[in-house]
C-alpha cells in the first residue's frame, strides 16, 4: 500500500435535519469534514497510510478533531494546534426539488491565517502522493503561494501531486480562481476538473455539444497544462435533491468511462467527490488500470452517499463486493 498526504481545512459541520431550514432549527447534527481530510479517512480505509496536516485551536473543537481523525485510522501527528477558531459550515438539508444550502462561517479560522510553513522539513518524507485542492487556495494569497510551494517540495522528494479544483462560488470569484489555477496546474501530476472548470475556470474555449465532449475537454486541459498525467470527474444527473445518476470519468493516455449509478434515496451527497478522489488515488496506488480506477472510485463515490457525514466509511473489499453484488444486494 502507499503513502499519502492531504493538507487542507478541517471544520465543524452543523447539519439541519431533513425538512428544517436553518433559521427555524432548534438542533443541528455536528460532523466534521473537509475535501483533504475526507480523502485521507478514506484513503486510511483503503489500507494506506495516510497523514493528514492541518492546524486547529487549542481546545475542545480542535482536540476532537484530533481524536477523530486518530479513530479513523488517519496519522494526527502534522496537526498543527494554534490560532484562533476553528472554522464552521451549516448545512441546510435539501429535500426534492429544493437544493442543499451551504453557509460558511470560516474566516478568522487557526488553518486560514496560516502566512508561512509552519510544518517540519520532514512532513512529505517518503510519501508517493500529496493531495491538496482549490479550497485551501481561495482562503487567502499566502495560501495559493504556499501550495506552489507545496507543490514543488513533493517533486524535490519524488512525490506526485494530486488537485481538486474544487471551486466553491462561495469563496471567490471565478476570475480569481482561474488566476490562481493558471499557477497551480502546471505543478500538478493527478487533477480533478470537469466540463465546468474547463470553460469558466481555465479558458478552454465552449464545444460544441457532442457524444465526446468530456474528452475534448480533457484533452484541451492536458494540452494547456502537459504535466498533467491524468484528469477525472464526474459527471451528474440530477433528478431531485435526493434521487441522482452518478458516471465516473477519466482520461488517462486516452477517455474511460464508469457504468452509470442511480443514487435514489441519497443519504448525504456531501464528500461524494473526495471519495471519487480517493477512489482514484487508490487506484493509482494499487497499479489498477484506468477502466478498473474509474469504475472502483465511482462505486466508492456511490456508497459515500448512503452514509452520513463527510467521509466515506467503507473499505475497499467493500467497494469491491458493491461492484460485484450490484446496490441492495444482502451481503451474508
Amino acid at each position: 500500500m502507499g503513502k499519502v498526504v492531504t493538507l487542507g481545512e478541517i471544520m465543524l459541520r452543523l447539519s439541519t435535519t431533513v425538512g428544517e431550514r436553518i433559521s427555524t432549527s432548534r438542533s443541528f447534527q455536528a460532523h466534521y469534514g473537509g475535501g483533504e481530510a475526507n480523502v485521507a479517512v478514506s484513503l486510511a480505509n483503503f489500507g494506506h497510510q495516510v497523514t493528514f496536516a492541518t492546524k486547529v485551536p487549542d481546545n475542545s473543537l480542535g482536540m476532537t478533531v484530533i481524536q477523530q481523525i486518530r479513530r479513523a485510522g488517519v496519522d494526527p501527528s502534522s496537526i498543527l494546534v494554534g490560532g484562533p477558531r476553528l472554522g464552521t459550515y451549516y448545512l441546510e438539508a435539501g429535500i426534492g426539488s429544493r437544493a442543499a444550502k451551504v453557509i460558511y462561517d470560516r474566516a478568522g479560522s487557526s488553518f486560514a491565517e496560516i502566512c508561512k510553513n509552519e510544518w517540519p522539513d520532514d512532513l512529505l518524507e517518503g510519501a508517493d502522493i500529496l493531495h491538496l485542492s482549490g479550497i485551501t487556495a481561495a482562503l487567502s494569497p499566502q495560501w495559493c503561494e504556499l501550495l506552489i510551494e507545496f507543490m514543488q517540495l513533493a517533486h524535490q522528494k519524488g512525490c506526485k501531486v494530486s488537485f481538486d479544483i474544487n471551486y466553491r462560488g462561495n469563496l471567490w470569484s471565478q476570475a480569481a480562481a482561474g488566476d490562481a489555477l493558471a499557477r497551480l496546474l502546471p505543478h500538478v501530476d493527478y487533477c480533478s476538473a470537469g466540463k465546468l472548470d474547463a470553460i469558466y475556470l481555465l479558458g478552454i474555449e465552449e464545444r460544441a455539444s457532442s457524444d465526446g465532449e468530456v474528452m475534448d475537454y480533457y484533452q484541451a486541459i492536458q494540452e494547456k497544462y502537459p504535466s498533467i498525467e491524468l484528469l477525472y470527474s464526474t459527471k451528474r444527473v440530477v433528478h431531485s435533491a435526493s434521487s441522482h445518476e452518478l458516471t465516473g470519468t477519466l482520461w488517462q493516455n486516452g477517455y474511460y468511462e464508469s457504468v452509470t449509478h442511480r443514487l435514489n434515496p441519497i443519504v448525504d451527497r456531501v464528500g461524494g467527490g473526495d471519495a471519487f478522489s480517493a477512489g482514484i488515488l487508490h487506484g493509482l496506488l494499487t497499479g489498477k488500470n484506468p477502466q478498473e480506477l474509474v469504475d472502483f472510485a465511482t462505486a466508492a463515490a456511490a456508497l459515500k452517499h448512503t452514509v452520513h457525514g463527510d467521509a466515506n466509511l467503507f473499505t475497499a473489499q467493500e467497494v469491491e463486493a458493491y461492484m460485484s453484488n450490484g446496490s441492495g444486494v444482502i451481503s451474508r
